[in-house]
């Protein structure tokens, strides 16, 4: 049974592996909490550096794209209404899940305290039969996950942030995007997503001349439709015992 669409968490922590991951995901719902005051903080696994398939000029360095995304990121965050942006720095199209990672994520949770994290599915492979997900969006995923629970909420996992003040943290809540045929929270972003598109076009060196409102308005009214909602982007929505 499809859960009732639950209020915007206070705190908010959404992790990704790229600069874009989330604007094409779940830009529709940040902005939408942060129009209701949600306090939220951007975290990029990496800078973007290796995101240069299509439209890059030829003389571009992996440097000079980086420094592009993370502007990117920036400005689209902004039109979310997002203050905070951070970029960890691993490298592109190349992400492994390690214990310096996962300690590096369960350091932000502790700092930032999210009541709620918003990641991607690390168990999706593919998304019907034209799309692989990425590597690293996976990477990402299960790393944030592992971070979540147990190491930020155990004390003695990674006892060195507590040296550095940090007390664990519970996570009260994880929004899992990606799992289409097992979501059970549907949020309606009929009235971000305009938003959600201008905060996508941000990207302009991934965008170049193509224009994404039509995709992305196409996939909010086919995932809206299964709850009558003019336009939706869907989670798996874990409640985690405290």
């Amino acid at each position: 049974m499809p859960r009732k669409e639950p209020p915007a968490p206070k705190r908010v922590l959404s992790i990704h592996a790229h600069p874009d991951d989330q604007e094409f995901t779940v830009a529709g719902t940040l902005a939408k909490w942060a129009r209701a005051g949600s306090e939220i903080v951007t975290v990029c696994l990496t800078r973007g550096e290796a995101g240069s398939n299509k439209g890059t000029p030829a003389d571009m360095t992996r440097e000079r794209l980086a420094k592009i995304r993370e502007e990117e990121q920036r400005a689209a965050c902004r039109v979310l209404g997002i203050t905070e942006v951070e970029f960890l720095g691993y490298d592109d199209g190349v992400l492994v899940p390690s214990i310096d990672m996962r300690r590096h994520l369960t350091r932000l949770v502790r700092r930032h305290r999210p009541d709620a994290v918003v990641t991607g599915d690390p168990t999706v492979r593919f998304y019907g039969t034209r799309y692989m997900n990425h590597p690293d969006h996976r990477v990402a995923a299960d790393v944030a996950l592992d971070a979540i629970f147990p190491s930020a909420e155990t004390r003695f996992i990674f006892p060195e942030l507590l040296d550095e003040g940090l007390q664990p943290h519970h996570v009260s809540a994880v929004w899992l995007f990606g799992s289409a045929d097992r979501a059970d929270t549907f949020v309606d972003i009929s009235t971000t997503l305009d938003l959600k598109i201008r905060a996508l076009r941000e990207h302009r060196s991934q965008m170049g001349d193509w224009d994404p409102a039509p995709m992305v308005r196409g996939w909010a009214r086919e995932q809206g439709a299964r709850r009558r909602l003019r336009a939706a982007e869907l989670f798996l929505r874990m409640v985690l015992e405290d």
